[in-house]
């Protein structure tokens, strides 16, 4: 039992890899489509290259987009709106009128004329109210069929038949000149104008609720393919009516509703599928990234990428497929370039955009264009903390989709008239939202405690607090360390290394110096020296302690641990020598391990170079009335030390860049000390 313990301990790593492994490949599976997959390419335009294919079963032929839509305009054109009618409103109108007769004419009046006015009034009425009064007049053409809605009962009328409130005035005049009433107009049209009142208004909701049950009903086929029909023969052009049934058989094969074993199968098929595209992935780390591979931390913010970019993509599809393209799929490559390198970033982008040739339609358009982006992107973006850099960038992803999907329209339709504008708006919208790489680097520092160059600029400011603190603490120590991240960063850049991570190394590989600064050369002033009062061994213990309050100092002000690596490095091993060969002169028995500093060696190139500068650097100052070949001869010494001592051993750094290196610190140094060619007399 305790055997197995130990070898599940030892092997954790390897484990948890598994477990990532397995769960992405769950989690892809779950969000790719589960319907079966129509084995045939559909080209456009174009001859059927596969033989004679003919209907598996009955299924119906899918109206085109175009037709649907106008139908359904057809239907909107032609649709009947309903009016509500108010059967209560005419008849207490008619009762209003009638008081309103005998208190607009005088009773002389009345006396002679009233049953004339109030048969004149009420006939009048019952004409103005057979098919109502609508009090606002809508914008519908005169002979318009509409439906009055009396109660239960729905009556089709001319919409010309209804009368509107602004017409009823002139309606009335006339109405009045015809039956000879002109000398009681006055009376008459105030009668009429304090009891009339609308009655028809539009039923705005019942209208609505009518047209989409009619929309709703439309039928989106026409015609049925029975079974073994021929469909097309090899060699015949997919056009028109062909590849209208073509797409229809397509659709029908992957909406069926499979039985349980079937799915079952579909199920296994994607897991095979998504299993090897991210063995690849893996593979290619092993072999190409190994200390990508090794880091946990890193395999899981790689595997986060590939998940949140399918889920993201997965849910613009569900939502509207027409805006596919404004998923910005090109952070993934910029993300893994940023925190990793181009190659792995391409690579990863590929494998997605592989995995996502599952979700999305036409997918082998949608690969090409997300494939070209991502290389536009390596090969584009060279500096990520530059924001004109990214602008530029997008806007060349940008107009690379568009001249592709240009290109695509241009080979599958043969004109440019189907172009669709709003496709275009999508890609602008896509390159937009890829300008959210930088936030999103930001909040990836802080969730998986990585570095991008973007957090390594504003490390290098020397004006950050930290740095301001060692340049008044420890002033020496603030300048050997600028010489140093100067040293660096030339180095770096001539061996293609990360001159950006090398120069902030070397810029707080020193800060531990702070704690107790005068026992430093660099920072004492004076002629006293604060190791005279201590043995040999407190001397180097505390030389040898700044490594480890630099640590101390480094974590409390949240430094990143890429950083932290070099202030742990940038001594490796070795021994603080001056103080060790003091303590052998008083005790022959002295243990070298005492003067050693604690370590690890470097791992990386970046720290390697590190320790090199760092002792060249320091050293230099020992130097009295240098010389070219003393230069060269000091260099080599020192550098070759290192190297016999086995400090390069764990860092990737070969002879051949080593020997890049020393010549880098042999011409600066010269430059530093302003040597000139000696001249002949």
């Amino acid at each position: 039992m305790s055997d197995f313990i130990n070898k599940l301990y030892k092997n954790q790593a390897l484990f948890y890899k598994i477990f990532l492994f397995v769960l992405t490949s769950i989690l892809i599976v779950y969000l790719l489509p589960k319907g079966g997959k129509f084995k045939y390419d559909i080209p456009k335009g174009k001859p059927w290259q596969y033989e004679n294919l003919y209907a598996p079963f009955d299924f119906a032929i899918l109206k085109t987009d175009e037709e649907v839509a106008s139908e359904k305009q057809a239907i909107r054109d032609s649709h009947i709106p309903y009016y509500d009618y108010d059967q209560k409103i005419p008849d207490r109108v008619k009762e209003e009128a009638l008081k309103e007769v005998h208190t607009v004419f005088p009773d002389s009046t009345l006396s002679i004329y009233e049953n004339i006015i109030d048969n004149f009034v009420n006939k009048t009425l019952t004409e103005i109210y057979q098919f109502g009064l609508l009090k606002e007049s809508d914008r519908l053409d005169p002979d318009q069929l509409i439906y009055l809605l009396k109660g239960n009962e729905a009556t089709e009328v001319a919409y010309r038949k209804v009368f509107k409130q602004g017409a009823i005035r002139s309606f009335l005049s006339d109405e009045i000149e015809k039956a000879g009433f002109q000398s009681f107009k006055t009376e008459l049209l105030e009668v009429f104008f304090n009891s009339i009142e609308p009655n028809v208004t539009f039923n705005n909701e019942f209208t609505q609720k009518e047209l989409e049950s009619k929309l709703n009903n439309i039928s989106y086929t026409r015609g049925i393919i029975e079974q073994g029909s021929r469909i097309i023969a090899k060699g015949e052009v997919v056009e028109g009516n062909k590849y209208n049934i073509l797409q229809s058989l397509k659709a029908e094969y992957e909406s069926q509703v499979w039985s349980q074993s079937n799915y079952n199968w579909i199920i296994f098929g994607y897991s095979i599928l998504v299993c090897l595209a991210l063995l690849m992935l893996l593979l290619f780390m092993k072999k190409y990234r190994f200390s990508i591979f090794e880091n946990n931390v890193k395999v899981t913010f790689i595997f986060f990428n590939i998940i949140f970019m399918v889920m993201l993509t997965k849910l613009v599809v569900n939502f509207k497929i027409d805006y596919v393209y404004v998923v910005p799929l090109c952070i993934l490559p910029l993300t893994l370039k940023a925190f990793f390198d181009a190659r792995l970033g391409l690579f990863t982008h590929v494998i997605t955009v592989l995995l996502l040739g599952f979700i999305v339609p036409n997918s082998y358009e949608y690969m090409f264009l997300q494939i070209i982006a991502g290389i536009v992107t390596i090969l584009t973006v060279s500096e990520l903390y530059k924001r004109a850099n990214l602008f530029i960038s997008v806007g060349q992803i940008t107009l690379v989709y568009i001249i592709s999907y240009f290109a695509f329209i241009v080979i599958q339709e043969g004109e440019i008239e189907t172009l669709k504008a709003e496709v275009f708006l999508t890609f602008l919208l896509g390159g937009l939202a890829t300008l959210f790489v930088q936030p999103l680097i930001y909040v990836y520092e802080k969730i998986f405690g990585l570095v991008s160059d973007m957090s390594l600029l504003e490390l290098s400011d020397t004006n950050s607090r930290l740095l301001k603190e060692l340049a008044e603490k420890a002033p020496g120590t603030f300048h050997h360390s600028l010489n140093v991240a100067n040293l660096a960063e030339a180095a770096a850049n001539e061996i293609h290394a990360n001159s950006m991570l090398a120069r902030v190394g070397a810029l707080y590989h020193d800060i531990g110096k702070m704690y107790n600064p005068t026992y430093f050369t660099e920072n004492q002033t004076t002629s006293v020296n604060s190791h005279d009062e201590l043995s040999p061994r407190e001397s180097a213990q505390i030389i040898i302690e700044h490594v480890i309050k630099g640590i101390e100092i480094a974590k409390r002000n949240n430094l990143p641990d890429r950083v932290i690596d070099f202030i742990r490095t940038h001594h490796g091993t070795s021994t603080v020598y001056y103080f060790y060969k003091k303590e052998k002169e008083i005790n022959e028995n002295a243990s070298a391990e005492d003067f050693r500093y604690p370590g690890p060696i470097p791992f990386s190139k970046e720290t390697a170079i590190l320790m090199m500068c760092d002792s060249v650097e320091a050293a230099s100052k020992s130097l009295k009335e240098p010389t070219s070949v003393l230069i060269d001869n000091f260099v080599e010494k020192i550098i070759d030390k290192q190297m016999d001592e086995g400090q390069f051993l764990n860092s990737n750094i070969t002879f051949k860049e080593i020997q890049m290196v020393k010549k880098i610190l042999k011409r600066k140094l010269k430059n530093i000390y302003h040597l000139r060619i000696e001249y002949p007399e």
